[in-house]
């Protein structure tokens, strides 16, 4: 698949992630997130906020890419995942999707009841 350069951002209400754990529990979880990332997630006091950050990385790297959240590109294809110092950054699972992984730049914030993601591919 080509990539497109491009720019993505997301924000989610934690609040909705929550309600969707409560409803589907791990069935969403398992949906959503890979194992790494909910081995990550569950160290947290409360992961909620880190689910809802990665949710919204998905979604902004789908944007960013131009792809959106499809056939082509779904939460499976990719991980994000944090270094040793607690940068995000963006392992592609998805060996279809022609990313270079040190092309994508990732921030991601949380605070109250929001969680954000930023995404630059390709620049």
């Amino acid at each position: 698949m080509q990539i497109n350069r491009g720019i993505g951002v997301d924000i989610v209400d934690i609040r909705r992630i929550r309600k969707s754990v409560e409803k589907y529990g791990e069935r969403f979880l398992r949906r959503v997130l890979t194992e790494t990332e909910l081995a990550y997630c569950r160290k947290k006091a409360d992961m909620m906020p880190s689910v809802a950050a990665r949710f919204a990385a998905k979604e902004a790297l789908s944007k960013a890419i131009g792809e959106g959240i499809s056939e082509a590109f779904s939460f499976e294809s990719v991980e994000i995942l944090n270094d040793a110092r607690g940068r995000p950054f963006v392992r592609v699972i998805d060996s279809s999707l022609d990313i270079e992984e040190e092309a994508v730049r990732i921030s991601l914030s949380h605070d109250g009841d929001y969680a954000i993601a930023f995404v630059q591919v390709g620049y």
